[in-house]
């Protein structure tokens, strides 16, 4: 009995493992955060120990949120030193993305597993379907909006971001592109707005999940840390990777890359919400 749950506990650890590792890589590609590749993994691995349906997206969620605080931090610094990291945007949208990745929490402790899983599904494939288009050179305006109706696409792109347990760059890249933001300096400031979501989205689940059971062994709140102790530093040390592949691709390249893996993503998470 022992040696089968040593068996199970290695194959965890090794599941672990890769999905830092990719996770870091596509946060440092893409400005992502991670969360999109570790997401849809943690659910699998959660799903294959029994974790509850009914609470299992939301651990699932709230530990994304908790690895990318790291790698974000790896990543924004990576573009930082390529000079592609917008301050000036940072200093627009970080109230707003900060409350709205508050607001994103309470909505999403209220809300169902399968709820969850939906709104991940249908909003990455929105995205992948911008990302895909042609559309470079294609804008809805010369810059991005600003006043106080500006305001309310950070707290949304912040809102949705902490439901679905991602940094804000799978969201933030694309809006900011349609706002005539060359992608890669969207990407690298997409990496430290993933750090303004992260961080008190991860706080806010620890809170909203204290008292629920249930939970994985090793949680606090929402929390696992067992995930977050294996996930978060392989993470962390892949994102300067994936860094200097975004900045030895084209802007296309760069752009199908980012569609074609949140497709894949997306049919993934709709299957699991409505299947």
């Amino acid at each position: 009995m022992l040696d089968v749950l040593d068996g199970e506990m290695l194959t965890l650890a090794a599941m672990m493992l890769v999905t830092g590792a990719a996770g870091g890589v596509i946060a440092g590609m893409l400005g992502v955060g991670g969360g999109i590749v570790i997401v849809p993994v943690l659910d699998l691995v959660l799903s294959s120990l029994g974790i509850d349906s009914d609470i299992r997206m939301h651990v699932t969620v709230a530990t994304s949120l908790a690895t990318i605080i790291p790698t974000a931090i790896s990543s924004s610094r990576a573009h930082e030193a390529k000079g592609a990291v917008d301050h000036d945007q940072l200093k627009r949208w970080g109230i707003a993305i900060f409350l709205g990745a508050i607001a994103g929490v309470i909505l999403a402790s209220r809300a169902s597993g399968d709820t969850l899983s939906a709104v991940f599904g249908i909003v990455a494939l929105l995205v992948a379907i911008k990302m895909l288009l042609p559309l470079e050179g294609k804008h809805i305006a010369e810059a991005v909006p600003g006043g106080a109706g500006g305001q309310f696409i950070p707290f949304a792109i912040g809102g949705i971001s902490s439901m679905m347990g991602i940094g804000g760059g799978t969201l933030s890249v694309p809006v900011m592109t349609l706002f005539n933001v060359p992608i890669h300096r969207a990407v690298g400031t997409a990496a430290l707005f993933g750090l303004m979501i992260s961080a008190p989205a991860t706080v806010a689940f620890i809170v909203t999940g204290w008292n629920v059971e249930g939970l994985p062994p090793g949680s606090l709140g929402y929390v696992n840390l067992i995930g977050l102790a294996i996930i978060a530093p392989v993470s962390y040390l892949t994102a300067p990777l994936g860094a200097r592949i975004a900045h030895a691709l084209s802007k296309r390249q760069l752009s199908l890359m980012f569609g074609l893996f949140l497709t894949v993503v997306a049919v993934r998470m709709l299957l699991r919400a409505f299947g």
